[in-house]
Formats: structure tokens, C-alpha cells, sequence
């Protein structure tokens, strides 16, 4: 568990922040710029010191005001990974990655500087020296060097905000095999919803220096009432999905979903692969009676649940489908077609509208293998 309560003045920010996580996977501390994220993550660090609160990972508590404690950054087994890498430029990849180790206890070290290189794919970027790297190699090495540490708990803010998008997709494909192969745990800060939804167990939402809300991905995504804290375009639902089968003759693959089948472009894994998949509010319609003759593959019939303030011409719109679907229409369509809660009605998703770079695997399988 890793509990959370900092209180602290900076000018005019104050950061008043408190959650509890389990310490397992990965917690994005998630929100717009200026939230707190980083500063909350640098309490947690060490790198500042809170003026109240309470800061512990299991049975280890880093930080308490009222009792006296607290230990110093270099002694609290953090790895931390910034935005812009900071690599040592005049050392070698190798002797980066080795830097780290010399901080790690001799009686807990669980990664090898082999397994580490494999795991992030740097064999043949060790005698290079950082200026000669892209950005996504320079983050690749980061992360080594944290883990070379052999840190308790892994702190990663903004580690992907400087990249662009293929490399940022390369990045998150080593990030998910740390979370998965390694097993420590990590605190990801971001503003990208896309991300947050793609790497997180937990989501912390903050606001205005506090905790807005804490909880399972899929329940803190699904609420209405964050997404004005989180970005008008971050609503949207996270949705627990099964590979069922491939359809090869249209390029589709079909995931069973709650509440039905989920088609979508073709995926490269297998049958009976456990995914994550994200579903925006912007790509799903409503209607209120039985949709026939449409080129929508994805139909859910479902039960209004909770309808959102007006945001100007659009609303958003829970339904349950055996989980919660959010759609976003005009406000003029909620009114035209009666919708209230409990409102009966079909949600549709367009195949094209869903991004497979959005899906995450919930288990390891092969990546590179198929069912048929």
C-alpha cells in the first residue's frame, strides 16, 4: 500500500493532497499543468518537504511531520525518471546504467545489467554516449538507470511529453513490460489521457493542488463529474476485453466485451487474450430504438444512468451496457430523443473510432501471435 498525505505552501499554490493505492502496478497521478502532479511527486520523492503529512510504502513510512521522519531522497529506494532523461553526457550508456547500481543495497538487488539491457532492448546502444541517442533511446536508458537502483517504487513524471508519437509508443510498449516482467511498482504522472488509460491500475485526479478523486482506472474514467478537472476531451470509458476471434477476410478482430462483442481493427494476439481497451465519449452515438441497416458494427443495447451539465452544445451521457459507456451528443439530441436516467437505448461504436494503440494488455502472452 502506498498511503499519501502532503500539505504544503508554495506563493500562491497550496498542495493538500491525500490518497491510498495499492502498490502494485501502475497509479498515474492524473490532471491538468499546474495540478500539483509534480510537486506531489517530488514529496514523495523526497525532493521536497511537506510542512504536514504522512508519506509511506508499506510497512516503510518515508515521511511523518508529527513524528519526525523523514528520510533523505538518496536512502528511500525511489527510482525516479524526469521528463528530459538527465543522462550523464559524458558517460557511456553502460556506465550510465552501471551509476545507478552503485546505490542499490547488496542484499536487494533483484535486476542484472543483462536483464535490464534485454528488457529495454539496449544491446546496441551501450558504448554510445547519450547526445548520440534519440529521445525515446534517452528514456529507454533513464528508466535502466532507475531500475539499476533496485528501487522500491518507481516515480516516472511526464516521461513521455518531449516525444513524439512513434517513439512515445515505442516507450510505453517497455514501459508496460517494466510493469509486467519486473513487477515494480510505478507512480506515473501525466496530463495525457491517452497514457493514463493505456498504463494505469489506479488514477489519482488532481486538481487545484488536491485529490479530486482515487480509484480503479475504469470506475475514475467513467465519471461524469471529473471530466471538466481532466480536459472536456478525456471522457470517454475503459473497458475489460477478452480476444475472442479474427475476422482475416475484413481486417477486423472481435473482443468480447461486457454487454457484447467490440469489433476493431485487427489485432496481433491471440485468442483468449485478456486486454484493456479505451472507448471515447466523442465516438459513441445513442439511439432509442434498434438500429437496422447501419454501417455502426457496434451496437450495445443499454440503460441511461446519469446525464452531465450542458457544456455548451454537447452533453455526455452514461449508460450502463454491463459496464458504463459514455456517449457525448449534442444537447439537442438529448432532448429530441427524451433521455433521462433510466432511459432504455443502444449505444454505438464505430470499429474505425477505436485506436488499437490504445489497447493494453492485461496479460503477458505472445505479442506476435494470432488465433484464428
Amino acid at each position: 500500500m502506498l498511503t499519501v498525505e502532503a500539505r504544503l505552501t508554495r506563493g500562491e499554490f497550496t498542495l493538500d493532497a491525500s490518497f491510498d493505492a495499492e502498490a502494485d502496478g501502475v497509479v498515474a497521478l492524473f490532471g491538468a499543468s499546474g495540478a500539483g502532479k509534480t510537486t506531489l511527486a517530488d514529496a514523495i520523492a523526497g525532493l521536497v518537504r511537506p510542512e504536514a503529512g504522512r508519506i509511506a510504502l508499506e510497512d516503510r513510512v518515508l515521511f511523518d511531520a508529527e513524528a519526525g521522519i523523514d528520510i533523505k531522497p538518496e536512502r528511500r529506494r525511489i527510482g525516479y525518471v524526469f521528463q528530459d532523461g538527465r543522462l550523464f553526457p559524458h558517460l557511456s550508456v553502460r556506465r550510465n546504467l552501471l551509476y545507478g547500481h552503485r546505490f542499490a543495497p547488496r542484499d536487494r538487488r533483484y535486476a542484472t545489467l543483462e536483464r535490464i539491457v534485454t528488457l529495454l532492448g539496449l544491446e546496441a546502444l551501450l558504448q554510445r554516449r547519450p547526445g548520440t541517442l534519440s529521445g525515446g533511446e534517452r528514456q529507454r536508458v533513464a528508466l535502466g538507470r532507475a531500475l539499476m537502483a533496485q528501487p522500491e517504487l518507481l516515480l516516472m513524471d511526464e516521461p513521455l511529453a518531449a516525444l513524439d508519437v512513434p517513439r512515445k509508443a515505442q516507450v510505453i510498449d517497455y514501459i508496460e513490460r517494466l510493469r509486467d516482467e519486473i513487477g515494480v511498482p510505478i507512480v506515473f504522472v501525466s496530463h495525457a489521457v491517452d497514457e493514463v488509460a493505456r498504463l494505469a491500475g489506479t488514477i489519482v485526479v488532481m486538481a487545484g493542488g488536491r485529490v479530486a478523486a482515487a480509484g480503479p482506472a475504469a470506475e475514475v474514467m467513467a465519471r461524469l463529474d471529473l471530466d471538466p478537472l481532466a480536459g472536456i476531451e478525456a471522457a470517454g470509458a475503459v473497458l475489460d476485453a477478452t480476444v475472442q476471434s479474427h475476422d482475416a477476410a475484413y481486417g477486423l478482430t472481435e473482443l468480447a466485451v461486457p454487454g457484447g462483442i467490440l469489433r476493431v481493427p485487427r489485432l496481433r494476439l491471440a485468442q483468449g487474450h485478456r486486454l484493456r481497451v479505451r472507448v471515447r465519449a466523442r465516438d459513441v452515438s445513442l439511439a432509442t430504438a434498434e438500429p437496422r441497416e447501419t454501417s455502426v458494427l457496434n451496437v450495445f443495447r443499454g440503460r441511461v444512468v446519469e446525464i452531465g451539465p450542458r457544456r455548451g452544445a454537447s452533453v455526455d451521457v452514461a449508460v450502463d451496457i454491463g459496464a458504463r459507456l459514455t456517449a457525448r451528443i449534442t444537447a439537442r439530441s438529448a432532448d429530441t430523443l427524451g433521455l433521462a436516467p433510466g432511459s432504455e437505448v443502444y449505444a454505438l461504436v464505430k470499429s474505425v473510432a477505436v485506436d488499437p494503440a490504445s489497447l493494453v494488455q492485461a496479460e503477458q502472452d505472445n505479442p506476435g501471435s494470432e488465433g484464428g
